[in-house]
This record gives structure tokens, sequence and C-alpha cells, in this order.
């Protein structure tokens, strides 16, 4: 068997063992890793390796002791590709001998040739006539029973399981199946995943084996969670001629610690990662820990602040503070642009922005953009390392008030309201408290309804999260979000809220 590996991110390499491991071993080094390995000699002892054999007799072998069995096997006709899902095979019952029959004239076809091989067309023929297969390369034995626990009256090949020995490295776990996989042609696997871990012992032939990292999942056009298939979609197997294997499958560790009441939960919690690690992409930053953010990155200023700081002092930016200054005038125009698009903007406060027409705002629509560089507004918010923004929002708050009221009730998009909490929640690790508070007083000192200033920056990145949510699920399960939720997200108030945010002081209190 070969076995490779093709990722979109970066994998553990793949483990090969000369060495049989013991079961302590296993269980401790190799199979929490979920990295593929490889065992060399695993099943040179077994009976089936020296009895199977189709070069050494192993097909006159297995139609004398199996060949009244009635198996079930895959009918494809887009073989030699056998697509996994019940709409693209059928699957038929046929006696064994007949696919022993066919598998030994394919042998013959291999030995003697042309000559051969017209033969072996006019017995297929003759089979085809009295209700078997036109075409024997359409069928496959795929995952026939040798042992099934779970259900005992679908084992159809229970006679050879004496020919196969459980792998020492296995004695402690529980097997759910042992399946016997046998080709009379090349054929090739849909792309799929199997729902238990599993050991492929190669009895004779050639087996190529390419996989896929789970990460790789979006990109591989995944079935439907909730369809029939829904594990198509991370490895594909390649079999040369003649090839037969035998698998085992059981439950993992993780899977048979997952008690059923626990489903929700766990769902909730990988969810929420998977859409934390996409946001922290989708912002250019790498994956947070514990939700945690590092205050201390080279291109930031000393950790720290000295507290006492006269946060009213940095109100008005002087002139030496070009950065600022400009990230000021930019950010004035582009929400003067917004919210008045036919007027001149002039960076003074006599040209302060007036949002209490309430009519009149009412009338501005939102910008509905979750992509960053989609966002100007967004983008030069990040753009501003978080004690410059500081000081870009405190001269906002003195000298254009409702230039700042317009930017966050009806400018900032949810893009853009993840970005600014982002950058607060990144101040906390660079002022002190005192410092911290007087700056969020400033702030919300702006808006004539502080609670309505809340809720735009809330309803922003849940709203932010909520398409990532559905971007998620979709790519992961091909749902809709509409199949995943029973009603949209409603707003409930702070409260509801205050265990999906990180506590930071922009959060009013």
């Amino acid at each position: 068997m070969s076995l490779s590996s093709s990722s979109a991110a970066s994998l553990p390499r793949m483990r090969m063992f000369d060495k049989i491991p013991s079961a302590e071993e296993f269980i401790s080094e190799i199979e929490p890793l979920n990295v593929p390995a490889v065992f060399s000699g695993c099943i040179k002892n077994w009976k089936a390796f020296s009895q199977w054999n189709p070069s050494n007799g192993g097909l006159d072998y297995l139609q004398e002791k199996a060949g009244s069995s009635t198996v079930e096997a895959m009918l494809s006709q887009q073989a030699p590709v056998f697509y996994g899902d019940i709409r693209s095979h059928e699957r038929v019952s046929l006696p064994f001998s007949t696919f022993i029959g066919y598998c030994k004239d394919n042998l013959c076809d291999r030995c003697d040739g042309e000559d051969s091989f017209l033969e072996s067309k006019k017995h297929t023929l003759t089979e085809s006539h009295t209700g078997q297969f036109e075409f024997p390369e359409q069928i496959y034995l795929a995952q026939v029973p040798i042992l099934n626990i779970e259900c005992t009256e679908k084992v159809q090949l229970e006679c050879l399981r004496e020919d196969v020995e459980m792998p020492p490295f296995l004695e402690s776990k529980t097997i759910s199946s042992i399946n016997l996989w046998m080709n009379s042609a090349q054929s090739r696997s849909s792309t799929h995943y199997d729902p238990h871990h599993n050991l492929l012992c190669i009895v004779s032939g050639c087996k190529q084996v390419v996989l896929w990292p789970p990460s790789a999942c979006p990109f591989l056009y995944p079935r439907p969670i909730y369809g029939e298939a829904s594990n198509h979609r991370y490895h594909q197997v390649d079999s040369e001629t003649l090839t037969i294997a035998v698998n085992f499958w059981w439950r993992s560790d993780m899977m048979s610690g997952l008690s059923d009441h626990m489903d929700s939960y766990y769902l909730r919690r990988i969810l929420r990662r998977l859409i934390d690690k996409e946001m922290n992409q989708l912002l250019h930053l790498p994956s947070l820990v514990d939700d945690k953010i590092d205050g201390n990155q080279s291109d930031q200023p000393n950790t720290r602040v000295p507290g006492g700081v006269q946060l009213r002092q940095m109100s008005v930016l002087h002139e030496t503070d070009q950065l600022a200054v400009s990230a000021l005038q930019k950010l004035v125009s582009l929400v003067h642009e917004r919210v008045n698009p036919n007027q001149p903007v002039n960076s003074t406060p006599a040209n302060n922005l007036a949002v209490e027409g309430k009519d009149e705002s009412n009338e501005i629509m939102k910008p509905d953009l979750f992509n960053l560089k989609d966002d100007p507004v967004a983008l030069l918010l990040w753009t501003l390392q978080p004690l410059a923004l500081r000081c870009v929002l405190l001269a906002m708050a003195h000298n254009f008030p409702r230039t700042l009221e317009a930017l966050i009730l009806l400018v900032l998009s949810p893009v853009g309201a993840e970005v600014l909490t982002r950058k607060f929640e990144e101040m906390d690790q660079l002022i002190g408290e005192e410092d911290r508070s007087q700056f969020f007083q400033i702030f919300y000192g702006v808006f004539d309804n502080q609670i309505a200033a809340m809720d735009a920056l809330l309803n922003g990145k849940e709203s932010f999260a909520r398409q990532i949510c559905v971007t998620k699920v979709r790519d992961y399960g091909e749902v809709s979000f509409t199949a995943v939720l029973s009603s949209r997200l409603k707003r409930k108030g702070m409260k509801k809220w205050s265990g999906f945010i990180f506590d930071s002081g922009w959060k009013k209190k």
C-alpha cells in the first residue's frame, strides 16, 4: 500500500513503522495524534496472506471456502470510478463464486494475452444471458462484512474470519466491523471520510491512498451534512487489478467518550471556534488562544501608558502628529461622504455633521459590508495602532461629536464594528484602568442615547459573526443557515450577549 497526502495546510508528517507497536504504544503514542501511519509486516502471519493471493491459487481457495456465500456488491456505470453515494451506484447481490469467476477471467487475460481475452468476453456474454452482469469490471466488492457487532445478520463472509487475525495493537479495542474489499479490475473510490478509525490491511495487490486534512473540507465540495452521503468528499483510494484488502473499524476514544447529551454543547463550541478562527483570518490576525489579545506585539508602543494622563488634553491633535491628523481628516471625510454625499467637507468644527435630524438620518442605509478590503472606513481603523486610534477618536469627540455619532450609528459596517471593538480591546491592554474609564466616558458622552451606541456596536459584531457562521456551516456541512437555526437571531438586550463578547471597557456598564 502507498500513502500520499495533499493538504491546504501544513500537517504532521505521516509515520512509518517497521516494528509492530504494542497495544500500549499504539494507545499512548500513535492513535491520539490522528496522523496517518503505515505498519510493515502487520499481517505476514495471517492465513489469508498466504492462502488468498490470486497468483498462488488464492482464487481457488476462496471459491472453495466461501463460494456458496451471497455477497452484496457495488455496481457502477462510471467504472473504474465507484462513487459511494447512493445515487451514483447500485447495490446488487451475487454469489461470491460468480465474482471469483470474474477475477479468474481477468487473471487469465493478464497471463495469456489477446486470445484469452476474447475467450473471456465470450464467457462474459454467456454469463449476461443467464442474468449476471455484462461488464464485470463494473462490479466491486466494497465493505463486505466478515464481522459486524452491530448487525450480525448482515455478515456475509463469516467463514473467512478464521483466516484473519486481530493485530496485537488493537487487542484492547472494541472492533465495530471487519470488512473485505476486493476488485477484479482497476478501481477508484470517491473522496470520503470514515466514521470510525480505520486500519486497512493489504492482503494482495496494491492500493494508493490520497489523504486530505479536515481543514481542506470546504475545497472538496462536501455533500450536505443532512444527506445520505454526508461523508462524501477526506481520502481517496486507487486499487490495482485483483487487489484484496481487509479493514478494521473501531470507534476512537474521543468519540467513545462523547456522551449523547453533550452533542449540542460540543457543536456550539466547535462552531464558535471555527467562527473565531475565520474572523481572525479575515482580519489578518494569527489565531488567538483563549480569546485573549497579546498586547506585547512588536509593532506596538510601550506596553502601557502611565496612569494619570489627562485624556482631555489629547483631544486636540498637534500638527506634529501627522499620521493621526491625516487619519482624522480622512475618517471625517469618509463619514461626511456617506452621510452627506452632495456636500463638500472641511476638517473644521464648523463642518460638524448634524445627525439630529431623525427623518433624514433614517433614510441613510448602513453599509452591509463583511470584507475588510471592501470597506474603506474599517480598513482605515484597522491600519491605525490602538493608541493612535484613541487620539483620533478623542479629537473627534472634542471637535466633531456629531460626526463621531454618525460614524457609529450610521456608517460603521459589520466588519467595521468588529475592527473597532478589537481595537478597543487592544487599548485595554495598553492603558491603565483610570485612563480606560476616562476614555470611554468621553467616547460615550458624545451620544444622546448611549444604549443606542452600544447596540450599534453589538449588532454590527453579531452580524459579522453571524455571516461567518453561515459561511462555515455552508463550507463544512453544505447546509443552509435556515436549516441550522429555526429563526433569526433576536435582539434581547446586552445581558444576552455578555458571554459572547470580550469583557472590555467598550461595553457600557
